[in-house]
Parts: C-alpha cells; structure tokens; sequence
C-alpha cells in the first residue's frame, strides 16, 4: 500500500480508513486537523500525503483502525 510504502494517495487513505470510497477519503483529507499534503499538484491533481503523517492521524482519530 502507498507509493513505495511512503506515501498515500486518496485512494490508499480511502483503502487505509477501512475501504471507504476515494471521494469520501478525499472530504476526510480536506478537512482542518488532517495532515497537509506531502505534494500537491493543484486543484483536481494528484496530491500525495506522507505515510507516518496519516498514520498518526488515524492514531488521533480513529482509534479503532490503528493497527
């Protein structure tokens, strides 16, 4: 999973935040207290988040996925 397993794209988070769809996973990351993203490409682009930043946000706020 990830992009040589350091970085996510929306569609990793979606798989990441229990196979959710990338549209929602896409609302979760653009909402105030989720990681900025790593690299963003501009609007309606590939936007790329780091790893461990997701991951210590799932840590944070949703608990029950922490693996």
């Amino acid at each position: 999973m990830g992009l040589k397993g350091r970085l996510f794209t929306t569609g990793d988070i979606a798989v990441r935040l229990g196979g959710v769809t990338r549209q929602y996973a896409a609302t979760i990351a653009g909402r105030k207290g989720f990681p900025e993203p790593f690299e963003d490409w501009g609007p309606g682009q590939l936007k790329v988040w780091r790893v461990e930043d997701v991951e210590a946000w799932i840590k944070a706020n949703r608990p029950e996925l922490d693996a």
